[in-house]
C-alpha cells in the first residue's frame, strides 16, 4: 500500500463518562478529521464489548463523523472490580447510561445520528431523550423468542436458558457465558430481565410488569432503519417485525440483508467484522439522508 493510498489515521479519545445516576461509564470517541457531517452513537449488542466495533467506528469517522462508542455499566471498561454482587437491571443501560451520552452529543451543534446492534435498537424506545436523535440504523435487532429462530437455533437457546445457564448462575453469581465463549460476562440482573423477556413472542411488550413500555415506543419520531441478514439466527426478520411493531409511530425502513454464496456467513456478529464495509456505507448514507430530509422538513415548516 502506497502512502497516498493509506488510510487517515483516526485520532481516538478515552473518556470516562457519568451515567444519569453518577455511576462511570468507559467511553470512546472517535474524531472525524476536518469538519464533522454530525455525531454518531454506536449502541452495541448484549455482552458485546465496545472495541468490537472499533472498525466500524473508524471507517464511520473517515466518512466525516465523530463517533461515540460505550461499554455500558457492568460490562469491558464499565465494569466493576467484581460482578457478583454487582446489583443492577437490564433497563438501566437504556434509562441511564446511553441517555448520557445522548445528553453530552447533544449539546454540540451536530445532527446527532444513533447506529444500533441488537439490543440497541431496542434501547431507542426506552431513552428519555430520544428525541434528540436525528436519526437511527440498526443491525439484527429482535424480539429474542427462541420460536423466531431456525429450529436447529431454537433447541440451543432452549438448552442454553434453561439447563446450561442455572447452574453457572447459581455457582459464578452472574452470568459468566464467558464460559461457554458466547460473549463477556453479564451482571446478574441482566441475566434475570433477558431471560424473562426471551419467553415471550414479543419480548417484552409482552411482559405484564413492562406494560409502560407500550406508550414510551409509540412517541417515539425519529426515523429507524432496521437491517437485518437472512442468516442471523438470533433475529432473523420475523424476529425483527415481531419487535419493530412496538415503533409503531416513528418512520420505519425494514431490509432483509440475502447473504452472497460463497461469501462467510454474516449470522448475528458480522454486521460489524471488516468484510461487511459495504453495509456501513450502505448505512451512514441513509443516516445522512434523512437527517438532510429531515432538516428539509424542519426548514419548510418553520415561520415566514
Amino acid at each position: 500500500m502506497t502512502a497516498a493510498s493509506a488510510p487517515i489515521d483516526i485520532r481516538t479519545e478515552k473518556l470516562t463518562l457519568l451515567a444519569r445516576d453518577g455511576y462511570p461509564l468507559g467511553v470512546n470517541r472517535y474524531h472525524a478529521p476536518g469538519s464533522a457531517l454530525g455525531n454518531l452513537l454506536v449502541a452495541g449488542g448484549t455482552g458485546v464489548p465496545q472495541r468490537f466495533y472499533r472498525r466500524f467506528a473508524e471507517h464511520a469517522a473517515r466518512r466525516g463523523f465523530n463517533v461515540t462508542t460505550i461499554d455500558f455499566r457492568g460490562t469491558g471498561e464499565s465494569r466493576p472490580r467484581q460482578l457478583k454482587g454487582f446489583e443492577m437491571s437490564y433497563l438501566d443501560w437504556s434509562e441511564k447510561d446511553l441517555p448520557a451520552a445522548v445528553d453530552m452529543l447533544s449539546q454540540e451543534d451536530l445532527p446527532l445520528y444513533w447506529v444500533g446492534h441488537s439490543f440497541g435498537g431496542h434501547a431507542i424506545g426506552l431513552l428519555p431523550n430520544h428525541d434528540r436523535l436525528t436519526a437511527c440504523y440498526c443491525f439484527g435487532s429482535g424480539a429474542g423468542w427462541a420460536g423466531w429462530m431456525p429450529l436447529a437455533e431454537r433447541w440451543k437457546i432452549r438448552l442454553f436458558w434453561h439447563v446450561l445457564m442455572p447452574p453457572i448462575v447459581a455457582w459464578k453469581g452472574y452470568m459468566a457465558w464467558s464460559l461457554l465463549g458466547m460473549g463477556d460476562d453479564l451482571p446478574l440482573g441482566v441475566y434475570r430481565d433477558w431471560k424473562r423477556w426471551c419467553g415471550y413472542p414479543h419480548y417484552y411488550f409482552d411482559d405484564p410488569r413492562m406494560g409502560h413500555v407500550h406508550e414510551r415506543y409509540a412517541a417515539v419520531r425519529t426515523p429507524c432503519a432496521f437491517v437485518t441478514s437472512r442468516d442471523d439466527p438470533w433475529a432473523p426478520p420475523q424476529s425483527r417485525d415481531a419487535f419493530v411493531k412496538g415503533y409503531r409511530n416513528a418512520p420505519l425502513t425494514l431490509y432483509d440483508i440475502e447473504p452472497s454464496a460463497g461469501n462467510p456467513p454474516i449470522g448475528h456478529m458480522g454486521y460489524f467484522r471488516s468484510e461487511s464495509q459495504p453495509f456501513w456505507d450502505e448505512a451512514l448514507d441513509w443516516l445522512l439522508s434523512a437527517g438532510n430530509q429531515a432538516a428539509g422538513q424542519s426548514v419548510s415548516a418553520a415561520p415566514r
